[in-house]
């Protein structure tokens, strides 16, 4: 899920901008080495698996994975248990640029590719994602697309009342997202798509050295100008 956005002053550079050749998109890595040639790309091997899902399942057609940037974060504590994976909306409610908070506007800072406008982050915690098993963790995938909005329109999916990310029962939201996951492996997709799901952090380590994935800030909110009356997010 998306979490609050910080707020930040008016500046002519606050929307970020990278590229292969000028400016590449900031990476981490699980164990660092000069050593090391190659290193396994975690969030390479995310996308395309993620394009794969919205390619074949119905209720993910609807999402662009070459306008969503997957990404890494490091998990807070060594802990199993906490936040797995998150999604971030780079729009504000409805799709729109601009929201008003506390009498004041702000607008969605926004984040380009090659050129190319990002709609959503999907961030994965680690190491604490990748010692999940393979079954949580391809729920979980399917559990943070289902939050990228039908309208593909910057915004999460809201499903109306108080709980409006999860429905009233946030327990069957996640049976929902497990025969979604289930209907998919019934599709026999590609094994190599989803193999790096079976590998633990050590796993990987061991077998590549380190891994990383792109790795960047969360988007902020920036301050346009006063306004005359609050509003919701």
């Amino acid at each position: 899920m998306r979490t609050r956005p910080r707020m930040i002053l008016p500046d002519c550079s606050c929307d970020r901008r990278w590229g292969l050749s000028t400016d590449p998109l900031p990476r981490s890595s699980t164990h660092p080495s000069p050593k090391l040639a190659t290193e396994f790309d975690y969030t390479a091997h995310m996308t395309r698996l993620c394009t794969d899902i919205a390619a074949r399942c119905p209720d993910f057609g609807h999402i662009d994975t070459k306008r969503c940037l997957f990404t890494i974060t490091p998990s807070r504590n060594g802990s199993k248990f906490g936040l797995q994976a998150r999604v971030t909306a780079m729009r504000c409610r409805g799709g729109t640029m601009e929201r008003t908070y506390r009498g004041r506007q702000y607008r969605a800072q926004r984040y380009f590719v090659d050129g190319q406008e990002m709609l959503y982050l999907v961030t994965f915690c680690v190491p604490r994602f990748v010692n999940q098993s393979f079954d949580s963790k391809l729920v979980t995938i399917f559990h943070e697309l289902f939050h990228i909005s039908p309208e593909f329109n910057g915004d999460i999916r809201r499903l109306g009342g108080r709980y409006s990310a999860h429905t009233a029962s946030k327990q069957h939201y996640d049976e929902a997202m497990a025969r979604l996951a289930t209907n998919y492996l019934r599709q026999y997709p590609d094994p190599q798509l989803l193999v790096f799901l079976r590998y633990s952090s050590t796993d990987l380590v061991k077998q590549f050295g380190a891994y990383s994935g792109v790795n960047v800030p969360q988007p902020k909110l920036v301050l346009v100008e006063a306004a005359t009356s609050p509003g919701a997010y």
